[in-house]
């Protein structure tokens, strides 16, 4: 079996000031050979009016765009909150109206989104309302389709929703996906994104991983020459595990502590638990290896 090294390492940036960069790099590159990939993971944003966070996000946002990547994956969670009961037809728009105005920041760039659990509007009067659950999500996002797949410089990527009953894909997505996976070729390199962790240790700390984990699990090893790397969100938290030779990367959140400054649990300001507000730059190279750098923001 190819084994491959991990490699974590913290280096500086001034962002205002010095702040560091967890920098976790999946797969040890040995030489010099060029990424033919840069590509910036945003999660959990949690926009909403208040607070001048819409200011704030947009500002944090310039931060990611001078990396330059390719495109943005967006990890879901885009708005503060729409599922709840009780928010309003009013509420949910003014949340999608500042997400707008984030998204305006980078208009020129492709953007890869996926569903977040509080995006969907599901407290409407009739669930004939156009602005009824994920529909309404996959057609503010710019989305395709609730799940959907794309092809870019040599890697396969795949967008999931896990909104199913017990975070989960459900049947009919769950052979889709399997469908998708035995269409490519042959160790054709394949990222995954879900909003929620497929495979974390985050799930042991605050819960949230997909339930249909073994499932997908198996999958992945019957197509271990293609699934290299699943990103996710959600958990707010960061972390990384790696099995069966596919790294998984729960990259933390824009928002950090929802835009607050955090509770008694948090190991400094603006952080849940012991993970700071940031987002990921992700190197992906031709081979299959990866990199995935998550660069704090406070």
């Amino acid at each position: 079996m190819k084994r491959r090294k991990f490699l974590a390492s913290g280096v500086t940036l001034a962002i205002g000031g010095t702040a560091p960069i967890i920098a976790v790099k999946a797969a040890e590159t040995e030489n010099s050979k060029k990424a033919v990939l840069t590509v910036a993971h945003i999660t959990d944003v949690h926009i909403r009016p208040e607070d001048n966070i819409p200011a704030r996000a947009i500002e944090w946002l310039k931060v990611v765009k001078g990396y330059k990547p390719d495109f943005y994956l967006n990890g879901g969670d885009s708005i503060h909150d729409a599922s709840y009961d009780e928010v309003s037809r009013e509420r949910t728009i003014e949340q999608w109206e500042v997400w707008d105005q984030f998204r305006a920041e980078i208009q020129d760039a492709k953007v890869y989104s996926c569903i977040g659990n509080h995006d969907p509007w599901w407290d409407v009067p009739s669930k004939k309302d156009e602005m009824y659950g994920k529909p309404y999500v996959v057609k503010r996002l710019g989305m395709p389709a609730p799940y959907y797949s794309f092809n870019e410089k040599g890697w396969h990527f795949i967008i999931l929703d896990g909104n199913h009953e017990g975070i989960s894909l459900g049947e009919e997505q769950m052979k889709w996906l399997e469908n998708d996976l035995g269409n490519l070729q042959p160790n054709t390199p394949t990222l995954v994104m879900s909003h929620f962790p497929i495979t974390s240790i985050t799930d042991a700390l605050v819960g949230g991983q997909h339930s249909d984990h073994k499932e997908l699990k198996t999958l992945f090893y019957k197509h271990k020459d293609k699934v290299r790397v699943c990103l996710s969100g959600h958990q707010h938290l960061l972390d990384r595990a790696w099995y069966n030779d596919v790294h998984y990367f729960c990259n933390g959140a824009l928002s950090g502590f929802w835009w607050g400054d955090g509770d008694e649990q948090s190991a400094g300001k603006q952080y849940y638990l012991e993970t700071p507000p940031g987002f990921a730059i992700l190197k992906l190279y031709a081979d299959g290896t990866v990199e995935n750098e998550y660069i704090p923001m406070v």
